[in-house]
């Protein structure tokens, strides 16, 4: 300890509440006390009398000096003001134990609480690294956010955990689980913490894979309780749902006859796709996953790989069905680039094409499952030997399946094929919106031509 540092008043007030000195304080606090009752016995005043009058002539002089009700004021002042700063550090003695220095302050906890739970409620449909880039955006506009995950990944750290247990892969749950997390940065890296230079066994395994592994091994093969705790440690804003219960395997005939079977050899086969379908028959949807879609007011499907991650959740029955019934408001995020062994070659117009096929949705019903896509229209930045261009943007044939297109500039020089996730969150939410805007103004518009014509009939 420092010299300065033994000289600060609050070192040595601390140091005298010592263990083992604090008794033995007490104990000399205790005989002066008595010593003085003692002399003041002994010079014929009683303590308590004693005291008595001279508080008493210690308040009449007080009220001679200052007028009565001034002094009143200033007694009541000091009361208020005293009370006022014992409730100052009790709340912040509170809240600090809840929120350390590390983690957002108290405004930005009552914006959330307030603003962001007030959100629209979106849900989020797709797979990969594209749904966790919309969800690290969208969660800055509302916590009502439900993401319904693909299970079909068998590549590895997600794909060795799927084969020995048998469980649905929990690669792209903890990528949206750690896209919408709220927690400070140490717990967010430790779930996306991967084993690289250590034993066989644990190499290439990611931390917040094996977290929820453990989980589901304790709740007994229950996926949707580990999402759920997991999700619980890192405080997310929303909720993360896999498509099925169980894992699939996907399954993909090209067109040059090729049968295609798992995720990760699909897009290894560099062939073009004609089908997509998947294993084992039987599958039903997750719990909550229809209801969500249903209970909706924006469903927004992908960005993310077409074949792998946003089709294979439409194949799950049910869920297109009730993308297709639901009254919410429906846009599609077509991905900036295109993706080798995927959809090469793809334009706007066969991606949406490719997903209405997979959904078995009827040109003339597009706009009722897609009414609206959304379209970067800020050129990528892309290596010159990268294999991937930007996505064409055929309007045309867009047109001709009577959905809205709404255009944006959704890449910046540091994501140059992937979407910038504040940029595509805005542009989510802007579209979002006027939408809202214009479906009000034309409610509002019906019911004074209602009004008007019922008037005119008096």
């Amino acid at each position: 300890m420092t010299p300065d540092m033994r000289r600060h008043l609050h070192y040595r007030l601390k140091s005298f509440m010592l263990p083992g000195l604090k008794r033995w304080i007490g104990t000399v606090c205790i005989g002066i006390a008595v010593v003085m009752y003692g002399l003041l016995l002994i010079l014929g005043k009683h303590p308590l009398y004693w005291t008595l009058d001279f508080i008493k002539d210690l308040l009449f002089h007080a009220s001679t000096l200052v007028h009565y009700k001034r002094s009143g004021l200033v007694v009541i002042l000091g009361g208020v003001a005293l009370s006022m700063y014992a409730i100052y550090r009790m709340v912040r003695s509170v809240v600090n134990a809840y929120v350390t220095e590390e983690r957002e302050s108290i405004p930005d906890i009552l914006y959330k609480r307030r603003h962001l739970e007030r959100g629209p409620k979106v849900v989020v449909i797709g797979g990969g690294t594209g749904i966790s880039t919309l969800l690290r955006g969208l969660k800055n506009y509302t916590t009502n956010i439900t993401a319904i995950v693909c299970v079909g990944d068998d590549g590895g750290s997600s794909g060795r955990l799927r084969q020995a247990l048998g469980m649905v892969p929990p690669g792209d749950l903890r990528n949206c689980i750690t896209a919408l997390a709220d927690e400070d940065k140490l717990v967010t890296e430790l779930f996306n913490f991967r084993f690289d230079h250590c034993g066989e066994e644990l190499r290439g395994h990611n931390f917040g894979n094996l977290f929820l592994t453990a989980i589901y091994s304790m709740r007994h093969g229950d996926m949707l309780e580990a999402a759920r705790l997991a999700s619980r440690v890192l405080n997310t804003r929303g909720t993360v749902l896999p498509a099925s219960s169980s894992a699939i395997q996907l399954v993909a005939e090209l067109e040059d006859g090729r049968i295609i079977k798992g995720e990760s050899h699909i897009t290894e086969a560099r062939g073009k796709i004609k089908k997509l379908t998947y294993e084992p028959a039987g599958i039903i949807p997750a719990p909550h996953t229809i209801e969500a879609i249903q209970q909706a007011e924006m469903i927004v499907l992908g960005p993310g790989s077409l074949y792998t991650s946003v089709i294979p959740n439409l194949l799950i029955p049910g869920i297109a069905d009730a993308i297709r019934k639901s009254n919410a408001k429906k846009i599609y995020v077509v991905n900036v680039v295109t993706q080798a062994g995927e959809t090469t070659g793809y334009s706007v117009a066969d991606h949406i094409a490719a997903i209405l096929d997979h959904a078995e949705v009827k040109r003339e019903d597009a706009n009722r499952f897609v009414e609206t896509v959304l379209v970067n229209d800020r050129p990528p930045i892309l290596p010159e030997d990268s294999p991937a261009n930007a996505v064409v943007f055929d309007a045309e044939r867009v047109k001709e399946l009577g959905i809205n297109v709404v255009q944006k500039p959704l890449v910046e020089a540091t994501t140059a094929g992937h979407h910038d996730p504040l940029l595509l969150a805005e542009g989510l939410m802007d579209w979002f919106l006027e939408e809202k805007r214009l479906k009000q103004a034309k409610a509002k518009s019906k019911k004074m031509a209602v009004r008007e014509r019922f008037a005119s009939f008096f």
